[in-house]
């Protein structure tokens, strides 16, 4: 029953929410916000299994896939969206999908979710494989079209992940993994959009970004593999290049413009003293990862 489901629940500090003022709502929704880092805290070792099983599948060529429901799904397809500019992946690296198809992005579509059987088309739609990772997102953790999905891609031996907001979820029957940040009753008994919602985002950023640093993605900090495709991106990237390089500002666009705008290649094209394609070599033997391809010279 959907009444027994802890993000269905009715919370107590905020019965009479209709009688507060607007500072009022303010400081509530606050306070229940901040229940949410402790609660993806409780799943770090989870979390970490699941970026540890998602590089792995990188690195043999697979995917990460996201598939969800409502808001489940908008922000499966927001994470996946922000990988190409981000990290420099191909739009098919990371693929979200969502019940109802692109249109439901935007407007409900009413009983999308629960068919469980609609998911095997849109999965081999994008013909998932057992190289790819897939992550089932379900607040409720018994979405149809979420546990569907997780069960075809055991069906041909890719790795499923779970993620639900409600302990003993269904779908952790059906997953290889279930991370599960319980955030308790919403302020709005139901509104999945708020802590869950909130959970859930944080819980997609930690995935992509921790697969992204193993893979090599960053240096320290920095975004060594952004796509420069704007403005501010192209102004990021020469900075980037200074930082590592100490170069003047002029001198840090033309070496990016010898290297392809390819910010690793010209790092290590100038800390090593060597050419592009020497560079891109060294990387390629690395794994990608800059600070190994930099050997003695990495900062």
């Amino acid at each position: 029953m959907f009444s027994d489901l802890t993000t269905e629940g009715r919370n107590p500090n905020s019965e009479k929410i209709d009688s507060f003022s607007a500072l009022e709502i303010v400081d509530l929704m606050n306070s229940e916000d901040a229940k949410v880092a402790e609660a993806v805290g409780r799943e770090k070792e989870t979390i970490a299994r699941a970026i540890d099983v998602i590089a792995a599948r990188f690195r043999r060529g697979g995917r990460l896939v996201y598939i969800g429901a409502g808001t489940s799904g908008r922000l499966g397809i927001l994470d996946a969206a922000e990988c190409p500019p981000t990290f420099n992946t191909s739009p098919e690296q990371v693929v979200g999908l969502i019940a109802g198809g692109s249109s439901a992005m935007f407007r409900a579509v009413e009983g999308a979710e629960d068919s469980p059987t609609v998911p095997i088309d849109d999965l081999k739609a994008i013909q998932l494989s057992e190289n790819d990772a897939l992550v089932g997102i379900a607040t409720s953790g018994r979405t149809p079209y979420v546990l569907g999905g997780l069960d075809y891609a055991r069906s041909i031996g890719a790795y499923a992940i779970g993620l639900s907001c409600n302990p003993d979820a269904a779908l952790a029957d059906r997953a290889d993994l279930t991370i599960a940040p319980i955030v308790g009753p919403e302020v709005i008994s139901g509104s999945t959009r708020l802590k869950a919602g909130t959970a859930t985002k944080m819980v997609l950023n930690m995935l992509t970004t921790g697969t992204m640093i193993l893979l090599g993605k960053t240096y320290g900090n920095l975004m060594v593999d952004l796509r420069a495709t704007n403005t501010k991106l192209l102004d990021r990237a020469c900075r980037i290049v200074i930082t590592f390089t100490e170069l003047p500002q002029a001198e840090a666009e033309a070496l990016l413009a010898r290297c392809g705008g390819e910010l690793k290649t010209a790092i290590a094209t100038h800390l090593c003293k060597i050419s592009p394609d020497e560079a891109r070599k060294r990387l390629a033997e690395n794994g990608g990862q800059l600070r190994l391809a930099l050997g003695p010279h990495a900062k």
